[in-house]
């Protein structure tokens, strides 16, 4: 089972140059990705002098994220695996695919990456409010809870289907379009309910920059438990003992 080879690594490997490289390479995924899918929100709301919402502003923000999403992960593929996310770093752990010090890693990366996109999109656009992530209007925190579970099973379900299966075959090269696609399709679900973050990180960049933390705690606890669920099953399921090599200094 995918638990029994979880592993702590350790302070060797997480302080190697092929680690320190791939969270760079999560810092710089992740900056990519928040930049434009929290800006295309922000460009939309001055097209539309801060208008209410309308359908417009959800497909923008599906398909913004989507495309983002498919390109932040295909720069990153090669040098940490094209996380992006840290609930995917948190599925790969769980699945026994990267060490726990190697994680703490990239969750560092991931959210200064964030944060570091959010600051600048403040100071680009001459002080624009950036909006943190809020559930609407009659939506309480356990239906948001459920949407964030479902939509980052969804997600980190695609990830291991076309990314981290050892059978995958040529369909891994596609991994980045799925990815960013299963991502722009649950924006256009979930989107009017909680935001439909299923990233922690994208929701953590706006919270600091704002300093708006109200029910903050779902945008991590939702995604965190979809994603660890969707890799136990996947990897029990589909993948089993036989088709894990060792860990090594690479991961999927």
């Amino acid at each position: 089972m995918a638990v029994y080879r979880i592993a702590i690594g350790s302070p060797r490997e997480a302080s190697s140059p092929a680690a320190i490289r791939a969270a760079f390479a999560e810092f710089f995924s992740m900056l990519i990705f928040v930049f434009a899918g929290q800006g295309s929100g922000m460009a939309y709301n001055k097209l539309t002098m801060g208008a209410p919402a309308a359908p417009g502003g959800l497909i923008i923000a599906s398909l913004s994220h989507a495309f983002a999403l498919m390109v932040a992960v295909s720069v990153g593929a090669n040098i940490s695996g094209g996380h992006v996310n840290p609930a995917v770093t948190f599925g790969a752990f769980v699945g026994g695919n990267i060490t726990f010090l190697r994680s703490i890693l990239y969750w560092i990366a991931q959210l200064l990456g964030s944060v570091v996109a959010c600051i600048l999109l403040n100071f680009a656009t001459g002080g624009m409010e950036i909006g943190a992530f809020s559930l609407s209007y009659g939506v309480s925190v356990w239906n948001a809870l459920i949407f964030e579970i479902v939509m980052t099973f969804g997600l980190v379900y695609t990830v291991y289907a076309t990314a981290v299966d050892p059978k995958k075959g040529n369909v891994g090269i596609i991994a980045p379009i799925a990815i960013g696609l299963i991502v722009g399709a649950n924006i256009l679900v979930g989107g009017v309910f909680d935001g439909a973050s299923m990233n922690p990180a994208v929701s953590f960049g706006p919270a600091v920059v704002s300093w708006t933390w109200t029910n903050h705690w779902v945008y991590w606890v939702g995604p965190f438990i979809g994603s660890a669920t969707a890799a136990i099953l996947y990897d029990n399921i589909f993948i089993g003992d036989d088709g894990h090599q060792p860990l090594s200094n690479s991961d999927f």
